[in-house]
């Protein structure tokens, strides 16, 4: 039987103890999804079935997989918001660590190659701008739902970009990357306090779903700076 979500009510409507018991399942199934990230990158990097997908993948234009990879976070982001359903909501979050996990594969084993010891860099950097941007939201309770206007554009310039990157044949270079943390730090700003203030209190799964999409979003192009300048 399918289950759906009860509650429509917003968390911060409620008493503060169900508020701390969201935000705690909340961050309890975004770690959850980090750690089987990383689970599943170490299993197809020791099985050398990394290397089968990172040829794979990187026999096509690169630009393909950017748009890709964005692509994916658009479609999980849809999920977040739209789907009521929990065992869907548990099938997406599933299935876009999956989908992350192999996307991520080509870029992680080219800074293997060319960076040894970058990757635990980026995300050392990562993980302390998601502390930063989540302590903000968290310490200041201003609701940043202005921000989605301006993501929503932020994303369709970038997809734009990525389409004339592999119509045209130019590079995404630097600056690119720079822009796209900065979008990135945005959407964990914005999903932070969508979390605070708006999320009902048995949204929890699709909430970390989108936490885990910003924070990839933003890994992925701090790690592809850092491969840039090295």
């Amino acid at each position: 039987m399918e289950t759906t979500f009860g509650s429509p009510i917003a968390v911060s409507r409620q008493s503060a103890e169900v508020r701390a018991t969201f935000i705690t399942r909340t961050y309890a199934h975004l770690l959850a999804a980090m750690i089987g990230f990383a689970l599943i990158e170490v299993v197809l990097f020791q099985t050398g079935i990394a290397t089968v997908i990172a040829r794979a993948f990187l026999s096509v234009n690169w630009l393909w997989i950017l748009g890709g990879f964005m692509i994916v976070g658009w479609l999980a982001s849809r999920t977040a918001h739209n789907t009521v359903s929990r065992p869907a909501q548990y099938a997406a979050l599933a299935g876009f660590v999956a989908a992350e996990a192999l996307i991520f594969v080509p870029l992680l084993f080219i800074a293997q190659a060319v960076a040894p010891g970058v990757i635990r860099s980026a995300a050392l950097v990562t993980l302390i701008g998601f502390t930063g941007l989540t302590a903000i939201a968290v310490m200041t309770r201003k609701d940043f739902s202005f921000l989605g206007g301006i993501l929503r554009w932020g994303f369709v310039v970038a997809l734009v970009l990525i389409v004339a990157g592999v119509l045209f044949g130019f590079e995404l270079g630097t600056f690119f990357s720079v822009a796209m943390i900065a979008l990135a730090g945005g959407a964990i700003l914005y999903d932070t306090s969508n979390i605070l203030h708006h999320y009902p209190e048995d949204r929890y799964v699709g909430a970390a779903l989108e936490l885990f999409a910003s924070v990839a979003l933003m890994f992925w192009y701090v790690l592809r700076l850092f491969i840039s300048r090295d």
